[in-house]
């Protein structure tokens, strides 16, 4: 199949970045609800939409989607009549998270039925930074185009963030990464790499692992350096707002990043949150974080502010 045949539908965020990437933005005929960059992608077809309302607290968008995995069924579910008018020859998800997205279970289902064998599925599962760059060049594959050139320039923005802190003195700050507030999640798979790739000791989450659960007390006692607040689908805006129901702790102002100044907010619906070629500025705003004399990058206010004893005030 030629370029100019793909008619490519992109059921994830991260997905549509890698797909734009890929110099592929004008073969996308479908999205989902929660795609929104490149700018331009708003025109396209939804093929999404939530089974829940996104609009509640932290604590009552975690009980909905609880109760929505322990009935095995996924938060989100397709447009059948949208995406048989996008008539797709490829659909790019995922399978590595059931919050995130469409699940390929359901993507499988509805195309057996629907469309036989004649749409190809291709799904990105990335855990790990490595695995990122690989599902880079998995999609290039899967959509007949070159991807080793914009993994080179990504990989290679990295690598100079990197060499850029080989020579700071002292131990490196110590970092928590914050991914959902209530519950407490630290935030896993690639994020404790980009926090070391930038200069911090994560404390919180290891790579390759889903964001596990803690207690305040866990960060009272872990008492970081630096606290990096990035909720899951959270722009900055609203992770500012979210970042008071840690603020109203009680041990909240006690904490030494709180003291010191070093509590942020960061837009992690358009960084962290997705593994594509975005976690390049994700690293960048951590750079800027974990060590401001040397690393600025232009992200502060746009990608990342400071937030401290009253969050709205900062």
């Amino acid at each position: 199949m030629s370029v100019t045949e793909l008619r490519i539908v992109s059921l994830l965020p991260s997905a549509t970045e890698i797909v734009a990437a890929l110099g592929l933005g004008d073969r996308l005929v479908g999205r989902s609800h929660e795609c929104d960059w490149p700018g331009d992608v708003a025109a396209l077809p939804v093929c999404t939409r939530p089974r829940l309302a996104l609009d509640g607290s932290s604590a009552e968008i975690d009980a909905e989607v609880s109760e929505f995995a322990a009935k095995a069924l996924s938060i989100y579910e397709l447009d059948m009549a949208v995406l048989r008018a996008a008539r797709p020859t490829h659909i790019v998800t995922q399978d590595q998270c059931e919050v995130c997205a469409v699940s390929l279970k359901d993507v499988e289902a509805a195309l057996a039925e629907d469309f036989g064998g004649s749409v190809e599925i291709v799904s990105l599962s990335p855990m790990r930074l490595g695995e990122v760059w690989a599902s880079i060049r998995q999609a290039g594959r899967a959509l007949g185009v070159e991807a080793d050139e914009l993994c080179r320039s990504l990989t290679g923005r990295i690598a100079r963030i990197a060499a850029g802190g080989m020579d700071m003195p002292g131990a490196p700050p110590s970092v928590a990464t914050i991914e959902w507030s209530d519950p407490l999640m630290a935030a896993g798979n690639w994020v404790p790499e980009l926090v070391a790739i930038a200069g911090g000791n994560n404390l919180m989450g290891d790579a390759g692992a889903h964001s596990p659960k803690f207690d305040f007390a866990d960060l009272s006692a872990a008492d970081p350096d630096i606290i990096v607040f990035m909720p899951c689908g959270y722009d900055l805006e609203k992770t500012t707002e979210e970042a008071e129901v840690l603020v109203r702790e009680p041990a909240w102002a006690a904490l030494r990043a709180v003291v010191n100044g070093q509590a942020y907010a960061v837009d992690g619906s358009a960084y962290f949150n997705r593994p594509g070629p975005r976690l390049v500025e994700s690293t960048e705003i951590l750079a800027e974080i974990c060590h401001p004399d040397l690393y600025d990058f232009g992200h502060q206010g746009t990608g990342w502010r400071r937030v401290g004893v009253s969050a709205k005030k900062e």
